[in-house]
């Protein structure tokens, strides 16, 4: 029935009767019809929405009222991923993220299908990747996504997998990647740019980038039919810095690219002070947190509820640390594989989500840091420098080569399925690995015996040292060459800023022992300290050569723009060393091939050479940086696998296989002895191994093709000197007589 007819009725009714009764009677029943007006019309008024409330945001995919989220829930068939009553959900039914970190750039694009199956297996339902800049535009404006660097395909498989994907797109990334995954070409800008900031220098180059990257990735979006369900805006930025400019424009340009309905988060520790200056309160930003294993989950999702708006806070940590980072001369990180399980359980006893970083994915697999791109930290400045292993393996529950018969790949999964609504997949085996046995190697080229063969147009010349990105060189070596005037008892030399690690060696002209070249010394970010330089009678000038390695870009902290090379001026004797010369040795890395190197160039015409048995070394016999070459054979018949090569015996370098650069050795520092080579790269038939050594190779010149990882290297082994109170110096090596022809 009508409900304004019947209530018209009844007014008439009572109208009516009213006339035949006193005034008294008249107004008691003028106060009944009243009420009864009002009881009638009461469900009406409950049936309306409350207004809502937009106290920290105009997002309404947070904010919505409460009905109308509920409301959202009843429709069938709507493909959405939201927040609402401090949960996730997924097309109208809450969802308990199980994720883990998985970098698609540490795994060679024909295992990444193998690697998330894995993590499907460990009872993921959702991986969380960094997208590092530096590997998507190597040179400024020259943007490259294929190859290991193909997120689109990537992304595509993680949805045909049934896998979602928070995606973290920087700019800044940290990740234990070089300059946490910022091009290092930055740093050759002038005046210098100051990342991570509102700096309009800056933001133009985020913008740039940002105009590449996010349209490729918005029709992937979970709404658009695609598998990211979340961005993330920078990354821990509460420990680094208090921009809330910068922050809001990057909200502002992800808006733009990717629309108002996708999720936006940020991610900071699990402490006030962090969460105070990393969060972006007001933009519609979703804060989640980060914290140890150790650590109590519920008083930091509490605080975590502070920092977003009412009904907006799902207990969220996007970084669970199932292991840790490595640097080299450091043991290798460990976690126990129960004490992990049982942190995990708390979080998912009350529906907590969590997002497991170790190994590739933040981690549930980490990988491995091929090429240069390793990373590093500081300690209390920017001296007390730690770089990053090569190897990324992270003690996740996936290991480095993808083995999962492991104690904490199985307490892990033990824990999800727990809580797993539907069985979870099947275990995979672990991926075989061989090993081919010994391999000889045979030195082709000493660098020293390279130099004469070089264009000396290709040899930049300067009053002062040059860093690294002014030379147009992003990552590999420099040599710095200068003269000096021998001083009877000999010189000191002292290099106050040099980044990383620098050896020295001299020489006199060639009317003296054929100008032959002496190791003196190696001088070290860490432990910087002066060099003694020997008295050589040299008949005129004595040649002081510096080769400089860059070994990884700081990632996180405040001395992040950490330029390569020598950044200061070179005493030698209290006085400035002036007029030098640079040579770029920049190799190979994981994305991209130097346009041009005039040392490599010219190495390999020796190795030509020295295939054909045609060459003498001026230098036989010698120790210094030298490349070595071997070669292995995979019979036709014969399953190829991954396998390790050992470089136990040698002393520090870089290793290439097939020529993809498979990263740094150093097992005179250690932990890690063995480097892990991918099948992808190995083929039937004959495969190439070429060492760039820098100090001492094998007595044998032999490694070892070996089925397994060993993290057991260390300074036990290692010919660095220690001072009484224990820190590693600058060591005094015999000369070695090189054959070197002054410039």
């Amino acid at each position: 029935m009508n409900r304004s007819k019947s209530l018209a009725a009844t007014s008439k009714s009572i109208t009516a009767m009213a006339r035949k009764r006193s005034s008294k009677t008249t107004l008691i029943f003028f106060l009944l019809l009243s009420l009864l007006a009002f009881l009638s019309f009461l469900p009406v008024f409950a049936s309306l929405p409350s207004l809502p409330s937009y106290s920290h945001s105009h997002d309404l995919n947070f904010h919505l009222p409460r009905h109308q989220h509920l409301h959202r829930r009843q429709k069938i068939g709507v493909r959405k991923f939201e927040i609402a009553e401090d949960k996730f959900w997924k097309d109208g039914k809450p969802f308990q993220i199980i994720g883990g970190d998985l970098h698609y750039f540490r795994v060679l694009p024909e295992y990444w299908e193998d690697r998330l199956l894995r993590a499907k297996a460990l009872g993921l339902n959702t991986i969380q990747t960094y997208i590092p800049w530096n590997l998507h535009e190597p040179e400024a404006g020259k943007l490259v996504f294929g190859g290991i660097a193909d997120l689109v395909s990537f992304l595509k498989l993680c949805q045909k997998l049934g896998l979602l994907v928070m995606l973290r797109a920087g700019p800044y990334i940290c990740a234990e990647w070089d300059l946490g995954g910022f091009p290092a070409w930055l740093l050759s800008i002038h005046p210098d740019v100051r990342l991570r900031s509102s700096d309009p220098a800056y933001l133009q180059k985020v913008e740039g980038w940002w105009g590449v990257l996010l349209p490729k990735v918005a029709p992937l979006l979970y709404g658009n039919g695609g598998p990211i369900i979340m961005v993330q805006i920078e990354n821990e930025f509460g420990s680094y810095g208090n921009d809330k400019a910068y922050l809001s424009h990057l909200v502002k340009l992800a808006r733009g690219h990717l629309g108002e309905d996708i999720i936006l988060y940020t991610t900071d520790g699990g402490s006030r002070e962090t969460l105070e200056k990393g969060t972006i309160q007001g933009d519609g930003v979703f804060a989640a947190v980060d914290f140890a294993t150790g650590d109590n989950p519920w008083p930091i999702f509490k605080l975590q509820k502070q920092f977003n708006s009412p009904g907006n806070s799902p207990p969220l940590s996007s970084e669970f640390y199932t292991g840790w980072l490595t640097h080299w001369s450091e043991k290798m990180a460990r976690t126990d594989a129960d004490f992990t399980a049982a942190a995990l359980e708390k979080i998912m006893l009350q529906n907590g989500s969590v997002v497991l970083y170790a190994f590739e994915f933040q981690m549930a697999h980490g990988g491995t840091n091929f090429g240069f791109y390793n990373g590093a930290n500081t300690g209390a400045d920017e001296s007390d420098y730690k770089p990053d292993l090569t190897s990324y393996d992270y003690d996740a529950p996936i290991t480095e080569s993808g083995d999962v018969d492991n104690a904490k790949f199985k307490a892990i999964r033990r824990v999800v399925g727990k809580f797993s609504s539907v069985s979870l997949p099947s275990v995979p085996p672990n991926n075989k690995k061989t090993g081919y046995g010994s391999i000889q190697l045979k030195r082709t080229a000493f660098l020293f015996d390279l130099l004469d063969e070089i264009d000396p147009l290709h040899i930049v010349e300067a009053e002062s040292p040059t860093a690294m990105e002014y030379l147009n060189q992003m990552f590999g070596f420099v040599l710095y060459v200068s003269e000096y005037a021998t001083k009877t008892g000999g010189s000191k030399l002292v290099i106050p800023k040099v980044h990383d690690r620098a050896q020295v060696f001299i020489s006199c002209s060639p009317e003296v022992n054929g100008g032959q070249v002496s190791y003196v010394g190696t001088i070290e970010r860490w432990s910087n300290q002066a060099i003694n330089l020997p008295n050589v009678k040299c008949v005129s000038s004595t040649s002081l050569f510096i080769l400089v390695e860059n070994m990884g870009r700081v990632n996180y902290g405040p001395y992040i723009f950490d330029r390569k090379g020598i950044l200061s001026s070179v005493y030698l004797d209290g006085s400035v060393l002036k007029r030098w010369k640079m040579i770029s040795i920049p190799f190979h890395n994981l994305n991209e091939v130097p346009k041009f190197n005039p040392v490599i160039q010219v190495a390999s015409k020796f190795h030509k050479v020295s295939a054909g048995k045609k060459i003498e070394h001026k230098s036989v016999g010698v120790e210094g940086p030298s490349f070595y070459t071997g070669h292995f054979s995979i019979d036709m018949k014969t399953e190829v696998t991954d396998t390790y090569i050992s470089l136990r015996g040698w002393g520090k370098g870089i290793a290439f296989v097939n020529e993809f650069n498979i990263g740094r050795y150093w097992p005179t520092s250690g932990p890690q002895c063995n480097l892990y080579i991918p099948a992808p790269i190995l083929r039937q038939g004959e495969n190439v191994l070429v060492i760039f050594e820098l100090e001492s190779p094998n007595p044998e010149l032999m490694v070892d093709s070996v089925d397994q990882p060993d993290f057991t290297c260390g300074p036990g082994q290692a010919s660095v000197h220690q001072n009484e109170d224990g820190k590693a110096s600058a060591s005094l090596l015999t000369s070695n007589p090189l054959g070197l022809r002054t410039f």
